[in-house]
């Protein structure tokens, strides 16, 4: 009943280990630094044609098939749902259970997907040098732009969607770590500074944080 993560120290694969490891569920790192060229991305290439992590290999089921599961929001939204008694995501008919779903998906559609172009500016400003200065500096701009617009509409209480934390902690704990950083994320969404400062000393996650993402601030 292992799973095997396809991922990277410091990357989108480091929320969904944090749920595995939260649930107690036995799992394997594959490591594949994508961002540090074809070698590394071609590690993913069996699973994912896309060649980016994280990618989630499920436990054989009954039939002894192991399913093959790509993009970080699905991947932590499944895991919720396949262990429940975790209570890692409001179930459906639960009254968070809208907002939730919202953003799961705000964070890949507008946030995550601007590291494509950072991680390898050269994909969309070519040779010229110049333009990639530009595409770091307006990526970063629109990112922490994004957190505000988040910071704005939510109302959390402990957590994000209130009393109880979900992976949605988790994703923006992690995702937050990233450019521009969490000095600057803590200017654009303060109300969820706070949360993800409680997300940070977890105790069941300490070990994890030191081996997986260290981070200070």
């Amino acid at each position: 009943m292992t799973y095997t993560v396809y991922g990277a120290a410091g990357s989108g694969s480091v929320p969904v280990e944090a749920v595995l490891t939260l649930i107690g569920a036995p799992y394997e790192v594959i490591e594949a630094v994508t961002w540090e060229g074809d070698a590394e991305r071609d590690k993913v290439a069996p699973v994912n044609p896309m060649r980016q992590v994280p990618a989630l290999i499920t436990p054989a089921n009954s039939e002894g098939i192991r399913e093959t599961i790509t993009e970080s929001a699905a991947i932590l939204i499944w895991l919720a749902e396949q262990h429940p008694e975790a209570a890692l995501a409001p179930e459906p008919g639960d009254p968070r259970r809208a907002q939730f779903l919202r953003w799961m998906s705000f964070i890949p559609a507008s946030i995550y997907s601007m590291f494509w172009v950072r991680d390898v500016p050269s994909r969309l400003g070519g040779d010229d040098p110049a333009a990639h200065q530009v595409i770091q500096k307006r990526t970063a701009e629109r990112i922490a732009e994004c957190w505000g617009v988040m910071d704005r509409q939510i109302a959390p209480g402990r957590w994000l969607l209130g009393d109880e934390m979900t992976v949605l902690d988790l994703y923006v704990a992690v995702a937050s770590r990233w450019t521009p950083g969490r000095a600057r994320f803590a200017e654009v969404a303060p109300r969820m500074a706070e949360v993800v400062a409680r997300v940070d000393r977890l105790p069941e996650l300490q070990a994890f944080w030191a081996e997986r993402f260290p981070f200070e601030g």
